[in-house]
């Protein structure tokens, strides 16, 4: 069976936009196959442990729609789903790496370790552990010092100018020598698994098929290889995804750009619209579509056809996809997007009237608030100095209060015919109602606007308005 994971380090805010690209490309081959999808709790790193953080990152996958089938708070056959609950199984199988000769006590102060590291880039060397501890100290004085409660480590024994290879389903065969591997830590001090270690147990044991991650981690494959190797177990099926990168091709990273996936739906952004883009992130559909459905994208989607160049995410062409999801939905279904949205803060009655004033203007569902605000909140000031439309205003004011039936179309023709009179361009008379109205330069319809206010708020703003100006 096809089974896939990510696993999120509580270590951020939320979970960042490149690990949702990953969580999305995990969940879509999972489900491709008719396999199993799995978030697993990376949390050892115990300094850097945010509190709360964990919660966050399950709940912005649920928000994102990518359900999983087993984790922390679902269980299932091969928990625990967080590593600092694995404890004994680590130090069983580290335990095994020790007596076998392929990991190994380290007990180097961090003041010898500086030293070392400063001396080798002084002579051109890649800093890297001298192997002091392995080749000083007896399996047996190790272990004695050990139980002397002396503080420790313990790490990778990576053999010497051994290739090291595997094969990865984006980028082909990729071969490391482990001359330029580190002796890398697999047990901290304070007992809790590195990176390194957990990440081999964990997968084997809980049977991942495919390991799909960032292709940050392909310097880290080989000393994963030699894991296995040394534990005797067959290697999972690699594929290692480009990083999401600015459109200035640098790193995406929250100094130039938002990177928490919960971000951008709190700004207004469709789940759907959002993995749209980043399906197409080193990645194009065979009919070269850009706008499709998460159901097609499984269809069509294959690992081996994604590119291993760093694609650009860039926000302004999200903003667009996301405006054309909300072109396209039914208005019905905006409406109740957008009343969920701001919680309660506009009626769903007031949205289903605005919905079709606005859905080509806005971009994201956060935007309906910039164009529909004064519907809530008459102005309290104005865009535009109306000083000197004082007397149009009142004009439009007079032919507005005989107004019957207070429909759209009943307004502008009223509005056209004072233009005519006073033989005014159309479109001036109509801005000044529309600040006057609004405070705004640019709303909705106008017509339409003052439908939905009614003729009594209606006059009362215009009133209000050359009341401003004559004050």
């Amino acid at each position: 069976m096809v089974r896939t994971r990510i696993a999120p380090s509580p270590t951020g805010q939320d979970l960042h936009i490149g690990n949702l690209y990953t969580a999305l490309i995990n969940w879509v081959w999972a489900r491709k196959n008719k396999g199993q999808f799995i978030v697993r709790i990376e949390d050892t790193d115990r300094k850097r442990y945010v509190e709360g953080a964990e919660k966050r990152i399950l709940q912005t996958l649920k928000n994102y729609g990518l359900d999983y089938d087993e984790s922390v708070d679902k269980g299932g056959e091969y928990g625990p789903y967080r590593q600092s609950e694995r404890l004994d199984v680590y130090k069983k199988y580290i335990d095994k790496l020790i007596s076998q000769g392929k990991a190994y006590y380290c007990f180097c102060s961090p003041e010898r370790l500086t030293k070392l590291r400063e001396e080798q880039r002084k002579q051109g060397k890649m800093p890297r552990y001298d192997k002091y501890c392995l080749h000083h100290f007896s399996k047996e004085e190790a272990r004695r010092k050990v139980e002397r409660g002396e503080s420790y480590v313990v790490r990778l024994n990576v053999p010497e100018n051994k290739e090291i290879s595997f094969n990865d389903m984006i980028r082909g065969r990729i071969t490391i020598n482990t001359n330029a591997i580190d002796d890398q830590v697999l047990v901290k001090s304070d007992g809790y698994p590195t990176y390194q270690l957990a990440v081999v147990i964990d997968d084997h044991l809980m049977k991942i098929s495919h390991v799909i991650r960032a292709e940050e981690w392909i310097s880290s494959t080989p000393k994963q290889v030699l894991l296995y190797e040394a534990l005797g177990w067959k290697l999972p099926t690699y594929a290692h995804v480009p990083i999401l990168r600015n459109p200035d091709k640098s790193k995406l990273s929250k100094r130039k750009n938002p990177v928490w996936a919960s971000w951008y739906l709190s700004e207004g952004y469709l789940p759907e619209a959002v993995l749209n883009y980043l399906a197409l992130m080193g990645w194009a559909h065979p009919e070269e579509k850009e706008i499709f459905s998460l159901t097609e994208f499984i269809d069509v989607f294959n690992l081996k056809d994604i590119k291993p160049v760093g694609p650009v995410f860039d926000i302004v062409k999200l903003t667009w996809m996301n405006g054309e999801y909300i072109r396209r939905m039914k208005d019905e279904v905006l409406s109740k997007k957008l009343f969920d949205f701001f919680k309660g803060k506009y009626s769903l009655n007031l949205i289903r009237q605005s919905v079709p004033l606005v859905k080509t203007r806005i971009k994201t569902l956060k935007e309906y608030d910039k164009f529909c605000s004064f519907f809530l909140k008459a102005p309290q000031s104005y865009e535009k100095d109306l000083s000197h439309s004082l007397d149009i205003l009142r004009k439009v004011k007079a032919k507005l209060e005989l107004v019957g039936t207070w429909k759209a179309d009943k307004i502008t023709n009223e509005v056209v015919s004072i233009a005519r009179e006073e033989k005014i361009g159309v479109g001036k008379v109509f801005m000044t109602l529309r600040v006057s109205i609004t405070g705004k330069k640019i709303t909705p319809p106008i017509s339409e606007s003052m439908e939905i206010l009614g003729k009594d708020e209606s006059l009362r703003r215009i009133d209000d308005a050359l009341k401003f100006y004559q004050a």
